[in-house]
């Protein structure tokens, strides 16, 4: 089971702060907590639905269209725990076009 952060279709979720390692994310702020990166699952690049495009775009594909989003699986547990007790799965995003990262999704 895993829970969506933010509306069905929407392309945000909860904003974190990510620490970048040489193969994705090594660690990441939810609020006031920290968690470590123990394993990367799974990483891979999304391009947005077609039926997002801007209304304002007359034909043709626009950049919010096209732009890719990195999303990375992550096996984390927040620091100070064990890993052996505590891991979770997370999905973290990385959208280029708007220069942040999310988190969206949990795995329970």
């Amino acid at each position: 089971m895993s829970r969506v952060l933010g509306d069905v279709g929407e392309r945000v979720g909860e904003e974190v702060q990510v620490e970048r390692g040489p193969l994705g994310p090594a660690q990441f702020w939810r609020g006031q907590w920290r968690y470590v990166v123990g394993e990367l699952l799974d990483s891979w690049v999304e391009t947005a639905p077609w039926w997002q495009r801007p209304a304002d775009v007359p034909g043709g594909a626009s950049a919010d269209l096209v732009a890719p989003r990195e999303v990375y699986r992550v096996e984390a547990v927040r620091a100070g725990r064990s890993r052996m007790s505590f891991a979770g799965v997370y999905d973290l995003c990385w959208d280029a076009a708007d220069n942040r990262w999310s988190l969206v999704r949990v795995h329970d």
